[in-house]
């Protein structure tokens, strides 16, 4: 097999490998489309992931399809991008290489590091095993059957103490996706699983918000998170502020001196960068996100940049931009632009700046907040702005029908359609205790939910 760094690069310009297919990498990739420079998308999952709406795969309303696109199919009419399945286990910057899992290597002029980040437990790994995060589908999907699953044990249960503890949720953290997750939740107990149950009653169900600083969504002003609080407890959810974690076990959470029996427990408390700073042998935060300059750019390494939530990146005010979708997005369209200048006509990088449109958080049916800096809004406008932002979002005009569609059919009827219990709950084997497809029939495979 020849070495990869001899191959010949496919055209007079340099090899641009962008790693990770989110916000960040995918926009850099739409914006060098068609400009000529080569470029190799490096992603370990063949689809993008419109994470913003993972919570509501999580609680039944959309299906893990609805809000995912295969990237090839997303770049497949920009002939100089390539799409390469393949996780990344290291970067030889040296030799300008990136080495794949399965043993193979990718050459390099320009690097570009977009690989997101993942769940910090704060030194408590123990506890993903009973409180899981939300930033895949395999989450979403864990979270989904852990919900279902436990109404369907209570429906069946004797006992009415652990009756309660099945139908109780613990959300763990007071940022927008925990606020997002306890609101949803609430909803779909008290609405669309209210007549489906014959000795439950899901109206009945406990959804407890944990948030150990003094105020849920402390990165909105003061009068935001109020109402958000106000709201959610209008809901049925209780909302904890001030109260730390100190322990999570199998259907407990221990809150301060408080014992909480819960049959579901989510984690949204805490998130950390990728490897992608080992990866370099380079300087990062607390958090494992990469320090870079200006431009984007990681100081000491020639050609090799950052980007979205594996960057730490200072905003005009001297402050670390935040981990949201617009600042990734709006990255990667600013860096695909610098970098076709600089590569064609040997423009100097210019610095990037973030443009606020808005932060936003849903906390449930016709409540929502807005954050535009010097205007605020909340509730039913607030509501149909997110609506609209997220669905605006979506990448592919097919996406955006579906998702609005059934957004409007749940408004109207209070329905889920994606209430699927397509994997065993923890502790269950796998295979269900009923006897064997009838002769003529077919299992539906897993992985189609």
């Amino acid at each position: 097999m020849p070495d990869p760094a001899s191959a010949p690069h496919a055209g007079d310009f340099p090899h641009v490998v962008v790693i990770g297919a989110g916000f960040a990498g995918l926009s850099l990739a739409q914006t060098l489309g068609g400009s000529g420079i080569r470029v190799t998308v490096i992603d370990r999952r063949n689809y993008h992931l419109f994470v913003p709406l993972l919570y509501q795969v999580a609680t039944a309303a959309l299906s893990p399809a609805d809000i995912a696109e295969p990237i090839r199919h997303v770049l497949n009419r920009h002939r100089n991008v390539e799409v390469i399945l393949g996780e990344v286990v290291g970067i030889d910057v040296e030799r300008r290489m990136v080495r794949l899992a399965e043993g193979g290597f990718v050459p390099y002029d320009r690097l570009v590091i977009a690989t997101g980040s993942t769940h910090s437990y704060f030194g408590r790994d123990e506890w993903a095993r009973h409180a899981p995060g939300l930033k895949t589908i395999e989450d979403a999907r864990t979270i989904r059957t852990r919900l279902l699953t436990a109404f369907e044990r209570a429906e069946m249960c004797p006992d009415g103490e652990r009756r309660g503890m099945l139908m109780t949720t613990v959300v763990v953290g007071g940022g927008p996706t925990g606020v997002e997750m306890a609101g949803s939740i609430a909803e779909l107990a008290r609405h669309t699983l209210a007549r489906d149950f014959r000795r439950i009653d899901p109206r009945a169900a406990k959804v407890y918000l944990v948030e150990a600083g003094p105020r849920i969504l402390p990165s909105f002003p003061e009068p935001l998170a109020s109402y958000a609080h106000r709201a959610l407890e209008r809901k049925g959810v209780t909302v904890l502020t001030g109260r730390k974690v100190v322990d999570i076990g199998p259907e407990q959470v221990q809150v301060d001196t408080t014992l909480i029996p819960a049959g579901t427990i989510v984690w949204g408390a805490g998130v950390a960068a990728s490897p992608a700073g080992r990866w370099l042998g380079v300087e990062t935060d607390r958090a494992g996100r990469i320090r870079v300059a200006p431009d984007l750019s990681v100081p000491g390494l020639d050609g090799v940049y950052a980007l979205g939530d594996t960057a730490l990146a200072m905003g005009e005010d001297g402050s670390p931009l935040p981990g949201l979708a617009q600042v990734a997005k709006q990255q990667g369209e600013h860096l695909g632009r610098a970098l076709a200048a600089s590569i064609r006509h040997g423009e100097p990088m210019p610095p990037f700046r973030f443009r606020n449109r808005g932060n936003t958080a849903i906390i449930g049916r016709n409540a929502a907040v807005f954050d535009f800096g010097r205007r605020q809004l909340r509730g039913f406008l607030a509501w149909v702005l997110w609506a609209i932002v997220h669905v605006y979002l979506l990448v592919g005009f097919e996406k955006r029908l579906l998702v609005s569609i059934q957004w409007l059919w749940r408004y109207a009827t209070h329905q889920r359609g994606a209430r699927l219990i397509t994997d065993p709950a923890p502790g269950e084997a796998s295979t269900p205790a009923v006897a064997a497809p009838m002769r003529g029939t077919a299992a539906v495979p897993r992985g189609r939910s």
